[in-house]
């Protein structure tokens, strides 16, 4: 197991327990380098939506508990927040709770000269990923194809 992902499992472990005790949804933990720093991420929801509140309780006590377990090797940035509106969906239960919702799809590479997809998610599972378009038509995604699948917004 890559180091990224044994810092996150870990890390996952820990929250899950604590994001139920206070009635959160842990939608993902990331570690991941942006601009030369290290981030680990923890993005937590509810229904209603996470305050900054809530995110100080969690960030208070995963702080504790990772300068008590000290796993991780590199320097960091901590940070809990809200996923945001345009969450990436990343797990079965995201994808459950999307179903006939509006998604923004980017592949790595161009299907039919476009990497750019919007449309009404119908269906996945391990996989692919189906939509329909406005027209009605439904495209088929392979999964490994897929860079980001997130909920579409308009303002």
């Amino acid at each position: 197991m890559a180091k990224r992902d044994d810092y996150e499992k870990r890390t996952e472990n820990y929250l899950l327990p604590l994001t139920e005790k206070h009635q959160f949804e842990l939608v993902d933990v990331e570690y991941i380098k942006e601009a030369g720093n290290w981030y680990l991420r923890a993005y937590i929801d509810k229904e209603g939506g996470i305050a900054v509140d809530d995110c100080e309780v969690i960030s208070r006590q995963l702080g504790e508990w990772l300068d008590k377990e000290d796993f991780i090797e590199d320097s960091y940035i901590l940070e809990v927040s809200s996923p945001g509106l345009g969450r990436p969906l990343k797990k079965e239960k995201d994808f459950v709770r999307s179903i006939g919702k509006d998604v923004d799809i980017k592949l790595y590479k161009p299907m039919n000269k476009q990497k750019d997809y919007t449309g009404t998610l119908t269906a996945y599972d391990k996989d692919t990923v189906t939509i329909a378009q406005e027209d009605g038509s439904e495209i088929v995604f392979n999964q490994p194809e897929i860079a980001l699948i997130r909920l579409a917004f308009d303002f």
